[in-house]
C-alpha cells in the first residue's frame, strides 16, 4: 500500500494503564491499513506502562513514545503534545484501555473522498473494566452537521478521525468534554462528520470513567454551550434540552 498522503496518525495518552495497554496496542498493530504511527504520549506513569510501551517501540519504527515526567492532569494536555508531533494527514484517537477492531482504520480512510467531510467515525460497544461485553451497541447517526452535534454528542472518541489537510491541526481545549469541544470546532467551519455505520471499537467503561459521572457531564454540557459555542441562554437551554431527552433515551434502551 502507498502510504504518501494517506497516513494515520493514531493518538494514545496513557497514565498507569498498564493493566490495558497492551491490548490497546495490539489493536492498532492488528490494522489491516498499514499506513499508520502510534503517538504514545505517557503522562507520568507510575506503573509498568511504559515499560510496557518500549517493548513495542523495539519491534516496531510505527509507534513511538513521549513522555511527561510529571502528570499533567488532564487528556487534553497529552493529546495536543501527540497531535503536534503527529505525522500524518489524519489524526485519530485511542484511550489506552479501549480497543480497535481490525477495519477500523481502513473502513473510516475511504469515506474522506467526500469534500465536505472532514470526521468520520463509528459505532461502539461498551465493556466493563474487566473487559466483559453485554452486547451495549452505542449506535449514531449517517452522519452529524454542526446543529446536530450540538443536540448531543454522537461521535464517540475513540472511533473519530479527523483529515488535517481539509482543517489543519485542530488542538483540544484544556476542558471536560474536551473531544466533544473538538468535533464542535471542525464542524462548525461547515464541514460533516459521517458515520462508517459499523462497530469498529470496544469502549471501557471503567469506575472512574466519564461516562461514570452522569451529573458531572450535565454541567459539562451547560459550560460547552454558554462558555465554549457561545450560543446564549435561549440557545443554550433549547439544545441543552434535546441532550438531556436524548441522554435519558440512551439510559433507557
Amino acid at each position: 500500500m502507498t502510504c504518501l498522503w494517506r497516513w494515520v496518525s493514531v493518538i494514545m495518552p496513557v497514565y498507569n494503564s498498564g493493566r490495558f495497554i497492551e491490548d490497546s496496542i495490539l489493536s492498532v498493530i492488528s490494522q489491516t491499513y498499514s499506513c499508520w504511527e502510534l503517538i504514545v504520549v505517557d503522562d507520568g506513569s507510575t506503573d509498568n506502562s511504559k515499560d510496557i510501551v518500549e517493548q513495542y517501540v523495539k519491534k516496531d519504527s510505527r509507534i513511538h513514545l513521549l513522555q511527561n515526567y510529571k502528570p499533567l492532569g488532564i487528556p487534553a494536555i497529552p493529546r495536543n503534545i501527540g497531535i503536534q508531533q503527529a505525522k500524518g494527514r489524519f489524526i485519530a484517537f485511542l484511550d489506552s484501555d479501549d480497543i480497535w477492531f481490525p477495519t477500523k482504520l481502513e473502513q473510516q480512510v475511504r469515506l474522506f473522498n467526500h469534500k465536505k467531510t472532514a470526521i468520520v467515525f463509528s459505532n461502539y460497544e461498551k465493556m466493563n473494566e474487566e473487559g466483559l461485553r453485554a452486547g451495549r451497541i452505542i449506535k449514531a447517526p449517517d452522519t452529524a452537521s454542526y446543529e446536530c452535534l450540538l443536540k448531543g454528542n454522537v461521535i464517540g472518541n475513540l472511533t473519530g478521525i479527523y483529515d488535517v489537510a481539509k482543517v489543519g491541526k485542530v488542538l483540544f481545549r484544556p476542558i471536560h468534554h474536551e473531544d466533544y469541544a473538538l468535533w464542535l470546532s471542525i464542524l462548525k467551519k461547515g464541514f460533516i462528520a459521517r458515520n462508517t455505520n459499523t462497530v469498529t471499537a470496544l469502549y471501557r467503561v471503567r469506575k472512574a470513567s466519564v461516562s461514570s459521572r452522569k451529573l458531572a457531564v450535565l454541567s459539562w454540557q451547560w459550560n460547552i454551550y454558554m462558555n465554549v459555542e457561545k450560543i446564549g441562554i435561549i440557545k443554550s437551554a433549547y439544545y441543552y434540552i434535546n441532550y438531556a431527552c436524548r441522554a435519558l433515551h440512551k439510559k433507557l434502551i
